[in-house]
């Protein structure tokens, strides 16, 4: 649909936003591991042993509860990415967008926000896909909590975008990031079969959206004019 390429929305309460470029570091790191191996072979091993597996948790009677794969999985299938597209696409969502969440909640609580975005997706994917063996991988479900906690913090700044992955544009982020949601919400409902964990995208957004009124700093108003 776009990639985000840069918003005109300065940081006003942290001098810098360390946690989110820790995150993108950590990423990128974790990618480089999990993928050096011979064509993806090594990351389908790496998928299965982090990743988030719906069957695991639809058959925990047979698995040992204090299993340690089903109490991490739910943090850290975010953390693996299944190619370089994958990986950018998310990173640059949270390169973009992170910042300002960062700004808006203080360092710590703006990754405990991430983790339970993360843990809010998951949890709805697994839902929607009860007894699935497919692993969930990548970082979209936390990515859509940092899109709607934006959309609800700075609905007027305008965002420079990668339209249809050629035209940039200056476009508010009511009307990219609004359409972004909307869009997550009907291939949920639409989709058959399809490879993309629309649902996780959908528990995420909803996550986030829940969370910024509790988690942002008291002088940070919500729906913010201007920009």
């Amino acid at each position: 649909m776009f990639i985000p390429l840069h918003d005109k929305n300065k940081l006003v309460h942290v001098r810098w936003q360390y946690v989110t470029i820790s995150l993108i570091v950590l990423n990128v790191i974790i990618f480089l591991i999990t993928e050096s191996g011979a064509g993806g072979l090594v990351l389908q091993d790496y998928a299965i042993a982090f990743g988030l597996i719906p069957d695991q948790y639809s058959n925990a009677g047979a698995i040992a509860i204090s299993d340690p794969i089903l109490l991490t999985a739910p943090i850290s299938y975010a953390f693996l990415h299944a190619d370089w597209m994958h990986l950018i696409g998310n990173m640059a969502f949270l390169w973009v967008f992170g910042d300002n969440i960062e700004d808006a909640m203080g360092h710590f609580r703006y990754l405990l926000f991430y983790c339970l975005c993360a843990m809010g997706a998951a949890l709805v994917h697994m839902l929607a896909n009860w007894g699935s063996p497919v692993p969930l991988v990548g970082a979209s479900g936390a990515m859509a909590g940092i899109i709607a906690a934006y959309l609800l913090l700075h609905p007027d700044v305008r965002v420079w975008v990668l339209f249809l992955g050629r035209i940039p544009l200056p476009i508010p982020a009511m009307y990219c990031l609004g359409a972004w949601i909307l869009l997550q919400i009907f291939n949920s409902v639409t989709s058959d079969g399809d490879t993309v964990a629309w649902w996780a995208h959908v528990g995420g957004a909803l996550t986030g959206a829940l969370l910024i009124p509790f988690m942002k700093r008291r002088s940070v108003p919500l729906f913010q004019r201007g920009g």
